[in-house]
């Protein structure tokens, strides 16, 4: 089956209000073809609109969608630019009470994927026991172990609606390559109800793949679709045009004038 569609196709899966995730790992590997063509039909269309975003880690990529006022609420451990400083944008409108902020960790994260793919509500673990996460998160609850009675963190299931993932390579069945550094993706892959995949590279088949094809639902070719976060080994991070966004973008107008300049 041929799984090949445009980056245009591909956006108009994403409905307003819907949960989407987005694959990779701070400033590697990030689907920003996507969340710029996203914004532009978000512009043209007027939606998709009240997203939940979804991201392990989140930076540029999370950062001009929360600009382009396409989210609602973030659930994530991490927001920001690593050695570039805050994300401004996030930090904008999340200081002015204008963000819902789902509080998460890498653990609330992992397990909450981890118990939509065995199909229960919820993924035990010890992590934010003796924390103040659980006074914050008060729909997370503790439960005690049948067979020790050692209290527990039940956190609850999480399943995006849609999951978009930068890879390598891919072919037009839906077999992809994401290279070494897999974050939480194959995770994403599997518990989410759809899932884009974009890639540098299309071929005619692979014979080796991090994510399968019957998990994969479109495949959309987008040379340089991570630009300006990295692709190892095709491109590196582009340091300079993400401090430059840091250094321009501030608040809403500000974020504006670069948006005017960079979103093609």
């Amino acid at each position: 089956m041929d799984k090949l569609i445009t980056l245009e196709q591909a956006v108009g899966f994403i409905s307003s209000g819907s949960i989407i995730a987005l694959g990779g790992m701070t400033l590697y590997r990030r689907p920003i073809a996507f969340t710029k063509a996203l914004i532009k039909q978000s512009q043209t269309k007027g939606h998709p609109k009240d997203l939940t975003l979804m991201t392990y880690t989140a930076s540029y990529e999370s950062d001009i969608l929360v600009g382009a006022r396409l989210v609602k609420r973030v659930r994530t451990c991490y927001f920001g630019m690593e050695i570039f400083g805050l994300a401004p944008m996030f930090t904008y409108y999340a200081n002015r009470g204008e963000l819902d902020i789902i509080e998460e960790s890498e653990a609330s994260l992992a397990l909450g994927l981890r118990a939509t793919i065995a199909r229960i509500g919820f993924m035990p673990g010890r992590a934010w026991i003796g924390t103040d996460l659980l006074r914050l998160r008060p729909d997370v609850k503790t439960i005690l172990d049948p067979y020790t009675d050692e209290e527990l963190v039940a956190f609850p299931a999480i399943k995006p609606d849609v999951v978009i993932i930068h890879a390598l390579r891919a072919d037009p069945e839906g077999n992809a390559q994401i290279g070494d550094n897999k974050a939480v993706d194959e995770d994403l892959t599997l518990a989410s109800g759809m899932v884009i995949v974009t890639a540098e590279e299309i071929v005619p088949e692979l014979k080796k793949a991090d994510l399968a094809a019957p998990f994969v639902h479109a495949i959309v070719h987008a040379p340089r679709g991570a630009t300006p976060s990295s692709c190892h080994p095709f491109y590196p991070m582009d340091g300079e045009a993400i401090l430059a966004y840091t250094e321009q973008v501030s608040d809403p107008a500000s974020f504006n004038a670069y948006l005017a300049n960079h979103l093609d």
